[in-house]
C-alpha cells in the first residue's frame, strides 16, 4: 500500500479510521546490536521506568547471590550427592558473580556484574537443544514432532515397546519416561525418589510416553543423542552457525559433552553434547550472549530482519505440555505450580542450576538475564523488575 500511496496521505487516512494497517506494519521493531560493538544503551528516564524501582531490583540481585559453592565441581556433587553412581563426567569451571542484563525494546537499561565472563549455564542449556530442534523441524530433517523417534534413530537406543512409541514432542516436554543407559549413566539414577532403593527404581513401572513429567538429565541427553542423529554433525556447530554467529554472539561460549560421549558420526568422531551441567558440561557462555538470544526469542525468532527460527517453533516452545503445564519445549512457563505471584503468566523463562535465567516478557518488550541468583528470589526479582517498567 505504501508503495502507492503518500506518506502523509496515508497517516490522515489512518487518523479517519479509513485504513486498517496489518499486522506486518505493527509489529514491533527492536534494536539488534552489532557483533563487538557497544551496545547502544537507554537510560529508564528515556523510556519512562522507574529508576528507583529498578535499582532496588538491581541491589536485590546481588545482595541474593546462589549460596552454594563457587567451586562448581563441589557445588554440584553436593546438590546430587542423593543420586547412586553420580559423578562428574565433563568440564566444570569455577563461577563468578551475581551478572545481569535487562533489556528492553533490545537497548541495554541495566546491567551489574561480569556480563562478558564465561560461567556454566547449566539447564539454560536445554533450552538452547530445543532450539536445535526446532532448526531441524524448520529445514524438514524432522518431518513431524509427533513422530517416533526410532524412525530416525534405528541403533537401539529407542529398542523395545515402551521406547518404540517415544515421540520428538515427548522427548521435548521431558515426558517420554525413556527406559534405558546411555554414555554409562542410567535413567532411573537421575533424581531418583526419595524413598526406595535400587531394586525398586530399576523395576518400576513405566509411564505412558506423554503421561507423565520427569525432570532427567540422561532423557534430556538421549534428545541430544538423537539431533546428533538427525543433523549428522556436531550441535555446537549448527547452533553457532545458524543462530550465534547470525545474532552476533562472542566467539566465547563452548558445549561440551562427557569424556565417553564421543560418537561415531560418517566416520568421524563427534561428541554428543549434554543437555546440563548435572555431570558437568553443557554450555559454557556469557550473560551478553545470553541477552542476545534472550532478545531472539522475544522477536520471535526474527533478527533484524531475518527469521531465524521460525514463529512456529516459538509458539511450540510456549505451549504447554499435557503432562506439565508449566512446561512446554524446554522452556518453563510461568504458570501452574511454577507461576511467580505477581506476573504475568505470558511470560516464559529458560532456567539453569545456581540461579541462572533468560526471561522473556513480551508485554514488556523485555528481557532478562540473571546469574547465580538464589533461586527462590527470582520471582520476587522478576516482580521487581517488571513493577519499574510498568509503573
Amino acid at each position: 500500500m505504501l508503495k502507492y500511496m503518500s506518506i502523509w496521505r496515508f497517516l490522515i487516512l489512518i487518523a479517519f479510521g479509513l485504513v486498517m494497517i496489518s499486522p506486518e506494519v505493527c509489529s514491533q521493531e527492536y534494536y539488534y546490536p552489532e557483533r563487538g560493538g557497544q551496545w547502544k544503551t537507554r537510560t529508564p528516564e528515556e523510556i519512562g521506568i522507574n529508576s528507583e524501582e529498578l535499582e532496588e531490583a538491581i541491589v536485590f540481585a546481588e545482595s541474593n547471590e546462589y549460596s552454594g559453592s563457587r567451586d562448581l565441581r563441589i557445588a554440584i556433587l553436593k546438590a546430587f550427592e542423593h543420586e547412586p553412581y553420580h559423578y562428574i563426567a565433563g568440564p566444570t569451571k569455577e563461577r563468578g558473580g551475581p551478572a545481569g542484563m535487562i533489556l528492553i525494546d533490545g537497548y541495554k537499561v541495566a546491567e551489574w556484574g561480569d556480563v562478558k565472563r564465561v560461567d556454566m549455564t547449566f539447564s539454560v542449556t536445554k533450552s538452547y537443544l530445543s532450539t536445535v530442534a526446532g532448526l531441524a523441524f524448520d529445514n524438514g530433517l524432522i518431518s513431524d514432532v509427533h513422530e517416533s523417534v526410532v524412525n530416525y534413530v534405528w541403533d537401539g537406543t529407542f529398542e523395545g515397546v515402551h521406547n518404540e512409541g517415544i515421540t520428538w514432542d515427548h522427548l521435548l516436554n521431558q515426558s517420554s519416561d525413556w527406559s534405558g543407559s546411555l554414555f554409562g549413566m542410567f535413567d532411573w539414577a537421575d533424581r531418583p525418589p526419595r524413598d526406595g532403593g535400587i531394586d525398586e527404581w530399576k523395576s518400576r513401572e513405566l509411564h505412558s510416553p506423554g503421561s507423565f513429567f520427569k525432570y532427567n538429565d540422561v532423557r534430556v541427553n538421549v534428545l541430544s543423542y538423537s539431533l546428533l542423529q538427525v543433523w549428522r554433525k556436531s550441535l555446537p556447530f549448527v547452533l553457532k552457525s545458524k543462530i550465534m554467529d547470525p545474532i552476533g554472539a562472542s566467539t566465547t561460549w563452548r558445549w561440551y559433552g562427557y569424556e565417553n560421549s564421543w560418537v561415531n558420526v560418517d566416520g568421524i568422531k563427534v561428541q554428543s553434547v549434554s543437555g546440563g551441567g548435572h555431570s558437568g558440561g553443557g554450555i559454557f557462555i556469557s550473560t551478553e550472549d545470553h541477552a542476545r538470544y534472550g532478545l531472539l526469542f522475544l522477536s520471535d525468532g526474527k533478527w533484524n530482519g531475518e527469521q531465524l527460527i521460525s514463529e512456529a517453533w516459538i509458539k511450540r516452545v510456549r505451549t504447554p505440555s499435557e503432562a506439565n503445564e508449566s512446561y512446554g519445549y524446554m522452556w518453563w512457563l510461568n504458570r501452574g505450580q511454577r507461576k511467580w505471584e505477581g506476573v504475568s503468566e505470558k511470560v516464559y523463562y529458560a532456567a539453569g542450576f545456581g540461579g541462572n535465567y533468560i526471561v522473556i516478557d513480551k508485554e514488556n518488550n523485555l528481557v532478562i538475564v540473571t546469574r547465580w541468583l538464589e533461586p527462590s528470589k527470582i520471582g520476587e526479582f522478576v516482580k521487581k523488575v517488571i513493577d519499574s517498567v510498568s509503573d
